[in-house]
């Protein structure tokens, strides 16, 4: 047998009351670091918003400028046209005074209007292209304007971010630290099921104590042979109505007080925009 799978068996065998006061430990580590991050609020989830939207509107600009100088592009190809249909124009006016004949002088007549036209063509494109431009570029200084604007938004939020995160990064990584410590004492099928719990609620709180006969996480009612069997300690029970697992208050007073939710609140510093 594998250490791992001894390790495993170890665990598996620890007495039920033993596995509850483990989960509940963790449970009010885990809590304690739930506190340090609602201090942050929702700034985490501004500043990303942030970046994305810098990312959108920097690409935005970037196919704006492209766009830009394709049309530029298009204008000196436009003008080199009508530069080359100018220089046949004198070619064939000067091949007009050497004909021989009506037929050949008429055949030129119309070569050089062809090239009239093809000059006023690539006029007309040229100040169309030139109309594009101008509103592209108004687009991008008004995009450039509302792109300094969020630069300037994403740098002050994570500023203030990161003085958040200097306070409390001591405190959050020795709670971390013990909660990996926590969990080594509680064997997988459990660790998984707690994990699974918190991440399915609002508050955090996978492990919650029985208050007035109902659960500390939905407040539902309990039956009361429900409740006998949390007070023996015999097995995990787990609310029917939420899935969080439920201990008994008395069971809790040699671990201090019951954990309470995670209240949401806004981040305790906060700098002007």
């Amino acid at each position: 047998m594998t250490t791992k799978a001894k390790k495993a068996d170890e665990k598996a065998d620890i007495p039920v009351e033993d596995k509850l006061r483990a989960l509940y430990e963790l449970q009010q580590i885990d809590s304690q670091i739930d506190r340090i991050r609602t201090v942050r609020g929702e700034l985490p989830l501004e500043v990303r918003d942030l970046e994305d939207e810098v990312a959108g509107l920097e690409t935005r600009m970037n196919n704006l400028n492209s766009e830009v100088q394709a049309l530029e592009d298009q204008i000196t190809e436009k003008k080199n046209v009508a530069k080359d249909a100018l220089a046949a124009i004198k070619k064939y006016e000067g091949q007009q005074g050497k004909v021989r004949n009506n037929r050949e002088f008429d055949s030129l007549t119309k070569e050089i209007e062809f090239q009239n036209l093809e000059i006023q063509l690539s006029e007309k494109r040229v100040k169309e292209f030139k109309a594009q431009i101008a509103a592209k570029k108004e687009i991008i200084e008004s995009s450039q304007a509302v792109l300094d604007e969020r630069r300037e938004d994403l740098r002050l939020k994570k500023e203030e971010l990161e003085d958040i995160v200097a306070e409390t990064r001591k405190d959050e990584e020795e709670l971390l630290a013990k909660s990996e410590v926590a969990a080594q004492k509680i064997e997988e099928r459990l660790l998984n099921a707690y994990h699974r719990v918190r991440l399915n609620v609002r508050n955090g709180l996978a492990v919650v104590h029985v208050q007035r006969d109902a659960c500390g996480g939905c407040f539902n009612k309990i039956p009361p042979q429900r409740q006998l069997d949390i007070r023996t300690h015999k097995k995990i029970i787990v609310c029917e109505h939420c899935g969080r697992i439920l201990v008994d208050a008395d069971f809790l007073l040699g671990n201090g007080r019951p954990v309470e939710p995670v209240v949401e609140k806004k981040p305790s510093r906060a700098k002007a925009k």
